[in-house]
């Protein structure tokens, strides 16, 4: 499926979308009366419309006053930003009543000659731009420092680590100073955010843009931060990942997992093996048309990201989830015979023949330039729902699987199934469980596994908010904002000390979701939440002022254009009026939005996708 940009949506709005009974189901056992494809594209079609739009008597530009309002019928303005509101919460915070600092338009953004450095101050230049009209130069740092700047300044520090960052507020400038670019790039997310809302604006505003004065000393408690996105249920192109990515490093997660591969689609080309693309990616959940990264689309993923410090992980998912991979190469079938292109939502039906030779020199061939187009250190195996794989077979598959990962330089991250088998040198597993206690995972752990936890029942974001959320699954219970945020990584899983944890990830798997804004809707506000939990202290910890900083973020979400889940737990501000414009739009490149057949999963096994719903947990 062609990468075809779409354009900045409107919130999804449950309560005009439809009910669950009004879509069909992806499952390969549909009764025989099961509609026509025809039918299926156009409900899909509506459905996608109706989740689009605004509701009923809601203005389509939610920043515009109704039409007709007297300034006196108009909302209050928003609250000050306060040096604290900013999400994640950082470590200290120390404010300065009357040392505000104004953004002028004859400001500059000044660097330490450094050019990583530079090219933060770059990013940080262009975000602030479109909303302030101002333009910002960028140039090297000198001493005395010029007041009225804002200044980036790398500086050897024992205590902030190679994230850390303080970031100094004066009513005479700006300063972050940070051991290490990353450092200074998560500063300058946290002086996005201390900005007024409206900077997210991609057309200039009027506004005083005034920063509260004091200072902020931050750096990550676990040094694993991410979020997941399932490209092979559903297909998204690169322009979609790309915002995936700003979201992500706009709240200080550095890792992005990309599902590549599994029984609706192989979307990753291997020069090797090119049927797995042209044959396996021809697919999706529903019948679409699929779609896949060319190696170049991957390298331009990866880039992006890396220039956000952001590290991608990929994920090949062996020996199950392989039917995509079998379709285009009957050879790795253990009968050796093609199955047909798979469009539903079961899992644990397929898996490539561990007794096959031919199977390793797969394995080996695809992991190996997927490495190679990589710079990140973590190559995912996968490793789950190999239901029809005798548990042997299984273990002798993972081990070897886990050699071939070593051979390419890189480290092994595979789902927590793999733990029983052999120890490989510093592998990761990620721990999906939804109960508290897991012996096998915690032995692993003795034996020297380090954890990603992404617990289904608090961090799967394709899991409902509420019961009628018009897309997700509630299979690990329904995850609203506050079970998101109310746990603990450091101490979730008994016999897990906190120095084994490497950090949290929040999954977002695609059966059911179809496009950005849909992967927005799930993203926001969960993904925050997340967040806060891989980078703040621990005793930074609280959800009532959590939910009162995440509030905050409703109207800089609007601004931008980004879909969100407007939670009743949230204290949403009433929103405001868009300040005039201080001049002519500039021109940006329009988006046509794009509607994709949208599905109900019904899982049939457990798996890290889909399970049976446990217990609902305290």
């Amino acid at each position: 499926m062609p990468a075809v940009p779409t354009a900045a949506p409107e919130p999804l709005d449950p309560s005009r979308a439809p009910g669950v009974d009004e879509r069909t189901p992806a499952h390969h056992d549909l009764p025989v009366h099961e509609p026509t494809a025809a039918e299926l594209a156009r409900a899909a079609a509506r459905a996608a419309d109706d989740l689009l739009a605004p509701p009923t008597g809601t203005p389509e530009n939610l920043l515009a006053p109704p039409t007709g309002a007297a300034d006196d019928d108009l909302p209050a303005p928003p609250a000050r930003v306060r040096l604290g509101d900013v999400v994640p919460a950082p470590e200290r915070v120390a404010p300065v009543p009357g040392a505000d600092f104004v953004l002028t338009p004859d400001a500059t953004i000044r660097v330490s000659p450094d050019d990583a450095a530079r090219a933060v101050a770059g990013q940080l230049a262009a975000l602030l731009r479109p909303a302030t009209g101002y333009p910002l130069p960028v140039t090297d740092a000198t001493r005395p420092e010029p007041a009225g700047d804002v200044t980036l300044a790398l500086a050897a520090s024992d205590d902030l680590g190679p994230e850390g960052y303080r970031l100094d507020v004066t009513s005479e400038g700006v300063r972050i100073e940070a051991a290490t670019p990353a450092g200074l790039f998560h500063g300058a997310q946290t002086l996005r955010q201390l900005l007024p809302a409206a900077i997210e604006s991609p057309v200039p505003v009027a506004e005083r843009w005034a920063l509260p004065g004091g200072s902020i000393t931050d750096r990550p408690r676990f040094p694993y931060r991410g979020a997941m996105l399932d490209v092979a249920r559903h297909f998204f192109g690169v322009p979609d990942v790309l915002r995936v990515i700003d979201h992500l490093a706009r709240y200080k997660l550095n890792h992005l997992h990309l599902h590549l591969t599994d029984d609706q689609g192989w979307r990753i080309a291997v020069d090797a093996w090119p049927r797995l693309t042209e044959v396996g990616g021809a697919s999706e959940v529903g019948g679409g048309p699929g779609g896949h990264y060319s190696r170049d689309d991957y390298r331009r993923i990866v880039a992006y990201a890396a220039e956000r410090y952001v590290t991608v992980v990929p994920e090949i998912d062996l020996p199950g989830h392989t039917n995509a991979a079998l379709t285009a190469y009957g050879e790795l079938a253990p009968d050796g015979i093609a199955p047909p292109p798979y469009t539903g939502t079961d899992v644990g039906f397929s898996y490539v023949d561990p007794t096959n030779e031919r199977t390793y020199e797969f394995v080996a061939d695809v992991l190996g330039e997927i490495a190679a187009l990589t710079p990140g250190p973590w190559l995912h195996i996968g490793g789950d729902e190999a239901f029809k794989v005798r548990p042997d077979a299984y273990a002798a598959f993972v081990e070897r699987a886990q050699r071939i990962v070593a051979a390419t330089g890189k480290t092994v991250v595979g789902w927590h199934q793999i733990a029983p088998v052999a120890h490989a040198e510093g592998r990761v597993l990620q721990w999906w469980g939804t109960r508290g206690e897991d012996p096998v995972t915690a032995d692993a752990v003795q034996r020297g596994a380090r954890l990603v936890l992404s617990p289904g029942n608090h961090a799967y974001l394709d899991m409902k908010y509420a019961p009628d959320t018009p897309i997700g699954h509630d299979w690990a219970g329904l995850i609203d904002v506050r079970r998101a945020y109310d746990w603990d990584p450091g101490t979730h899983l008994a016999g897990v000390p906190a120095d084994a944890v490497l950090g949290v990830e929040a999954p977002l798997w695609t059966e059911s979701v179809t496009s950005r804004a849909e992967v927005e809707f799930m993203l926001f506000p969960r993904l925050p939440a997340i967040a806060e939990l891989g980078w703040s202290p621990r005793a930074t910890h609280d959800w009532a002022g959590f939910r009162d900083r995440l509030a905050g973020h409703g109207p800089r979400w609007i601004a931008a254009g980004t879909a969100f889940h407007r939670s009743p737990e949230i204290p949403w501000p009433a929103e405001r009026p868009a300040p005039a414009a201080r001049q002519a739009a500039i021109p940006t490149q329009t988006e046509q939005p794009t509607h994709a057949v949208p599905h109900t999963a019904i899982p049939a096994q457990a798996g890290p996708e889909e399970a049976p719903a446990p217990a609902p947990s305290a």
